[in-house]
């Protein structure tokens, strides 16, 4: 089994329509991915529509003969001491008021975060519109994020790549950096909680697991994600080793949001690595 539990859609800032990201998956051969865009879940029910079809064809005419298994989720974003910590929601119910209320507040404060950082570009010398980062978004898209940004500065010249903006301005220590303001580490676990997902800590900075990981426990983390395209191995089996300390589930994925973290795919997690998650969640017997 080939499983990718961290994949955004242009639901937030991927690349790709969720009905296309499960298609890429199939063609992939990915048997398990979760969908878990920023602060919102408004694609995920395209994603499970396209992967209860299955078995399309790809571009070339030949059939895809695997089928992809999609588990709604979500990446919540928090802010803790001045940065932003974020936490994957599983097996969510994409349909409660609650996801699609949070989701609305989200956007409109993500927008106000945008021009925030606009600003801040400004003072540097680097000329961006609102409008630059709604025409690299794309048509419908109203969970602007830091990808966009990227994208228009890369429209504009003032860096040759996303990876390159993210580098000189928009990683976080970055000038142009301002983190989202939205919820506490606390509430984004306990929004998850009460839309009956599974609560896991996102791409876990390794020197804030030591200092709060018991606290987030006791808050209701469910979960670690321990397995990452960019985790050295000495990080890898510093997460497992607090996984396996405080009981915590453990999960993988490559944070994909388009062709400039490589192919999809390029990435996996197999089933021995996340047997636990996959027994408590059902998909496993």
């Amino acid at each position: 089994m080939r499983i990718d539990l961290h994949l955004h859609t242009n639901a937030s800032d991927g690349q790709l329509a969720p009905a296309e990201l499960v298609r890429t998956a199939r063609r992939a051969r990915l048997d398990l991915i979760a969908i878990t865009d920023h602060d919102t879940v408004a694609g995920v029910e395209e994603a499970l529509e396209e992967a209860r079809r299955g078995g399309d064809e790809d571009a070339a005419g030949e059939a895809d003969v695997a089928r992809t298994i999609v588990i709604p989720g979500i990446e919540v974003s928090s802010t803790h001491a001045g940065g932003e910590l974020h936490f994957l929601g599983y097996f969510v119910d994409h349909r409660l008021p609650l996801l699609t209320d949070f989701a609305t507040a989200a956007a409109e404060r993500r927008r106000s975060r945008i021009r925030g950082m606009i600003e801040l570009l400004a003072r540097l010398g680097i000329e961006i519109e609102y409008d630059d980062v709604v025409a690299a978004a794309g048509v419908g898209a109203t969970n602007l994020g830091r990808p966009h940004l990227a994208r228009a500065l890369v429209a504009r010249g003032y860096v040759t790549t996303i990876g390159d903006a993210f580098e000189r301005y928009l990683g976080d220590d970055g000038p142009a950096f301002l983190p989202t303001e939205l919820l506490t580490p606390r509430e984004a676990i306990e929004l998850i909680e009460a839309a009956g997902g599974l609560a896991v800590w996102a791409h876990p900075p390794r020197e804030l697991v030591e200092s709060e990981l018991e606290k987030f426990v006791e808050w209701g983390l469910q979960g670690l994600e321990c397995h990452r395209p960019r985790n050295t191995t000495t990080t890898t089996h510093h997460l497992l080793f607090a996984a396996e300390a405080y009981e915590l589930l453990v999960t993988g994925g490559s944070d994909w949001h388009g062709d400039w973290h490589g192919p999809l795919g390029g990435f996996s997690v197999g089933e021995h690595q996340i047997e636990e998650f996959l027994r408590e969640t059902g998909i496993l017997g």
